[in-house]
């Protein structure tokens, strides 16, 4: 497995990446947008300088991490001969079923479609390809270059070869991979968003401010950072997604919601992208 093509150029399609690119391997990376490319080139550029600044890499690694990644508008011209198609666009049952639908007519019989989906089915986006065995989740966090777990979600008919492929693939990028089963949510978010959920109730109900919550889950329970930052970080409009997911998966209302979450989005308060959440980022 050689030849890996990245479906959208964001924060995770860039990190994604520069991260395969950094391990010698040939990225393609997609994104309708000529211009939303460029910043992406920007990006892992800026990121590898910082690499380079504290050791982590050499010169000559940053230069060939650099011509490993060609861009693309095109996906059949991307796809044509990758080994690994990773989707990481946005996170819309709608819009990731259509990809797989053409993934699967425009790839290779034996290409492998994973998706680096925060909660969606990876057995529902399989229904729609005639390679049900060959799709996978590949859950990479943020920051990719840095953070060391991939979710590797097993899908119903996903086969033991391509999840043990995928698993041996992970750790030949330096990370560690995770095998879990597709349930909503999986196992990351299932437990994490709860907690930011349950972190903003705490607040809309008056019993702390939002720096006291924050203060007490790093202190006390050794988080890098407070639920309500670290909300505001992802960004609020994917913490509403995903929360509705586990409400809609489990038909549980313990899952609900909290509505100052829901208010939030509804104004426009993303978080850190809109620099506007629970914190200020002006």
């Amino acid at each position: 497995m050689k030849n890996i093509t990245i479906i959208g150029s964001g924060t995770m399609g860039n990190g994604i990446a520069h991260t395969f690119a950094q391990h010698g391997f040939q990225v393609s990376l997609i994104d309708i947008n000529q211009k939303a490319l460029i910043e992406a080139t920007k990006t892992i550029n800026a990121n590898l300088d910082r690499q380079l600044n504290k050791g982590v890499i050499s010169f000559d690694l940053k230069e060939q991490t650099l011509k490993n990644i060609k861009t693309f508008t095109s996906i059949k011209e991307a796809v044509s001969n990758a080994d690994l198609v990773i989707e990481a666009a946005t996170e819309n049952i709608d819009t990731k079923l259509s990809l797989f639908q053409e993934l699967d007519k425009l790839c290779k019989q034996e290409t492998i479609l994973a998706s680096n989906t925060s909660s969606i089915s990876i057995t529902k986006l399989a229904s729609v390809t005639n390679r049900p065995d060959r799709v996978i989740g590949m859950h990479f966090m943020n920051p990719v270059p840095i953070m060391i777990l991939v979710e590797v979600i097993r899908g119903y008919n996903t086969s033991k070869r391509v999840t043990e492929t995928i698993m041996e693939l992970s750790k030949s990028l330096g990370k560690t991979p995770v095998e879990v089963n597709d349930y909503p949510g999986f196992i990351a978010n299932r437990i994490l968003m709860p907690m930011i959920n349950e972190a903003i109730y705490a607040l809309y109900e008056g019993v702390a401010g939002k720096e006291e919550i924050d203060q007490v889950m790093k202190l006390g329970m050794a988080h890098p950072m407070g639920p309500l930052q670290l909300a505001d970080f992802i960004g609020l409009d994917v913490c509403l997604a995903i929360i509705k997911v586990l409400q809609d998966g489990f038909g549980n209302p313990k899952y609900a919601p909290c509505p100052l979450l829901v208010n939030m989005v509804n104004a426009g308060r993303l978080g850190k992208k809109t620099k506007q959440g629970f914190y200020n980022y002006e």
